[in-house]
């Protein structure tokens, strides 16, 4: 969800879509929606697109791999 909010404009939604992979007519339509930031964040596309292993990638440190590593 922080993602889908922080890219607040349609055109910033959509560029990064495709940035990160998905095709250009399902990122325009993605990025029109006029459903909530909560219920987008929790669908299957955006659990596709961005997953643990890219937010890992751009530096993203995961909390429950932290967790683990110290216990």
């Amino acid at each position: 969800m922080y993602f889908w909010k922080q890219w607040k404009k349609i055109k910033t939604k959509y560029g990064n879509l495709v940035k990160v992979g998905m095709n250009n007519n399902k990122a325009w339509q993605y990025a029109n929606t006029r459903k909530s930031y909560w219920r987008t964040s929790n669908s299957s596309i955006l659990n596709k697109i961005l997953t643990n292993k890219y937010l890992e990638n751009i530096g993203f440190v995961s909390i429950s791999e932290t967790y683990l590593l110290k216990y």
